[in-house]
């Protein structure tokens, strides 16, 4: 794997757009460009880059504005459950495809992700420090959420990060945990807890944004043409607990343009008795083909749980209801803050 290049576009903040950036993927084992070197670096996993994590990213982009540096993220793939936990499947809210899309529509110049393992694990705090921290990076500030560690046997504790960094010279900052307007600390689990019971407003609540999936489109069985609701059909990860059912969606495009929805998310329990999970949406009044398309699904509302019908009559009935709800609940909807403005409303 090796540096993918995202297009440059205008990212939205709280109180100003911000210029255009050219915003950088590194991939693990992937060199880092000397434009990265000496930038203000956020670590963490960040998995749905939630309103918590947000918090984080948001001191490392003010830190990075007031040096006249780059501001950078450093994170892990795999997740390291999925390395010490593998028979425990994880609801991973943001791939690293999505990750980077999220942390250049907040602002940032990249993504530098490094390949996570049981041995990568059992290097010292140190070497973590001088060989990539400072040697691969060359980083001016570090900002991290106040419970992160790292290193063998997890001795990186954040008074030895800040002690490091003061004997080599660059600054560290921790920021506190984030709570909710309940007084509950947004997490990633609680993101997931909410995603499979259909509390899709919950989710992005916790996010700041919709929930986002993205695949690409493929070719299907084709009924919902015969039906009168052809439908863009995707296939997501084996981990994605998502509620089964009907929601109200918004897709958008590979060249950028949105179009609102509804979608299906689950086995079509009446028309197959099997068959792995399918998130199929029809696009409002659109004609185009979308085959091989990597297109992107927002999720606004949760219209309905997944019924098997008695045959395909009253099954087409529904759909035309779940079509006149969703359209009204996308014509009413709102942005939720910056973010979900820039992902959801912003063509």
């Amino acid at each position: 794997m090796g540096t993918c290049r995202l297009p440059p576009c205008r990212v939205w903040r709280e109180d100003k757009a911000v210029q255009p950036v050219e915003f950088v993927h590194i991939a693990p084992d992937a060199a880092l460009p000397e434009t990265l070197r000496g930038a203000v670096v956020a670590i963490g996993n960040f998995d749905g880059v939630h309103r918590g994590h947000q918090a984080v990213l948001e001191c490392a982009l003010e830190e990075a504005k007031a040096r006249g540096v780059p501001a950078v993220v450093l994170s892990f793939t795999p997740h390291p459950r999925q390395v010490f936990r593998p028979e425990m499947p994880l609801f991973q809210l943001t791939p690293s495809h999505l990750k980077a899309r999220l942390l250049q529509a907040l602002g940032f110049s990249g993504l530098v992700e490094l390949r996570f393992s049981r041995e990568f694990a059992t290097q010292s705090a140190q070497s973590f420090i001088d060989n990539i921290l400072l040697g691969k990076l060359g980083v001016v500030h570090v900002v991290t959420g106040f419970d992160f560690h790292f290193g063998r046997n997890r001795e990186g504790t954040p008074d030895f990060l800040k002690t490091a960094g003061e004997g080599a010279g660059f600054g560290v900052t921790m920021v506190e945990a984030f709570s909710d307007e309940g007084g509950e600390r947004v997490s990633s689990s609680r993101v997931r807890e909410f995603l499979c019971t259909g509390e899709i407003s919950q989710a992005a609540g916790l996010l700041g944004y919709r929930f986002i999936v993205e695949a690409p489109v493929q070719h299907g069985q084709k009924l919902g043409r015969t039906l009168g609701y052809p439908t863009a059909n995707m296939t997501l990860p084996d981990d994605a607990t998502l509620a089964h059912g009907i929601y109200a969606v918004r897709l958008r495009r590979a060249d950028g343009s949105l179009h609102d929805g509804v979608a299906s998310f689950g086995r079509r329990p009446t028309v197959t008795s099997h068959g792995e999970p399918l998130l199929e949406t029809f696009v409002f009044d659109f004609s185009g083909d979308l085959y091989g398309e990597v297109c992107s699904v927002s999720f606004f509302a949760y219209l309905r749980g997944e019924v098997k019908f008695d045959g395909l009559d009253p099954l087409v009935e529904q759909m035309r209801r779940d079509e006149v709800e969703a359209r009204a609940v996308l014509a009413a909807a709102q942005p939720i803050g910056p973010l979900d403005h820039r992902l959801n409303f912003s063509g």
